[in-house]
């Protein structure tokens, strides 16, 4: 089961946060940034993707030296599609990691660096939106997440299906 299925689910479920309106936001701030820097939605969805790459093992990190919670405060704080330069201070402490993704998001997509170290505080709470929608009101626990539990759980192989995930929304969402 793909990151999308569980977030679909989550959409599915009256117990949980996610809605069709919290993924529409996702979706048409993409649009707007794409808007925005002049490249095709699909070039700030692959940067999107990327990011979350680098947002697991960040997360995974905080859960390993400060608990589950920590990591739920964190999605719960900083979720959303509003840009937060103070996530990603905390995600990625060492500046030359976000040079590093903005190195990547640049090769990948051919858009500039310059253009895209800005990006980056906007699409790192949009990653942490996606995994907000598994919420649940009832419980502010990490492990009734579902969302969260696969993100940070997968396979470890490096790869997120947050692509993926973004296709079928847009697909879902009729965008």
């Amino acid at each position: 089961m793909g990151l999308f299925d569980v977030i679909r689910g989550a959409i599915d479920d009256p117990e949980k946060e996610a809605n069709t309106n919290q993924i529409g936001g996702i979706l048409d701030t993409i649009q707007q940034l794409s808007s925005e820097k002049e490249a095709p939605p699909t070039a700030i969805e692959s940067a999107m993707s990327i990011v979350g790459k680098y947002v697991k093992p960040a997360l995974k990190q905080k859960q390993e030296e400060e608990g589950e919670e920590k990591v739920q405060s964190i999605i719960n704080q900083f979720g959303g599609t509003q840009a937060s330069e103070m996530v990603v201070n905390m995600l990625f402490s060492n500046p030359a990691i976000k040079n590093t993704i903005a190195q990547e998001i640049s090769q990948k997509t051919g858009l500039p660096e310059f253009a895209v170290m800005p990006m980056i505080p906007k699409l790192v709470p949009m990653v942490l939106d996606l995994l907000k929608s598994g919420n649940d009101p009832n419980k502010n626990a990490l492990a009734s997440n579902p969302v969260a539990k696969k993100f940070l759980d997968a396979d470890g192989d490096g790869d997120i299906d947050m692509w993926d995930a973004l296709q079928m929304a847009k697909g879902y969402m009729g965008k």
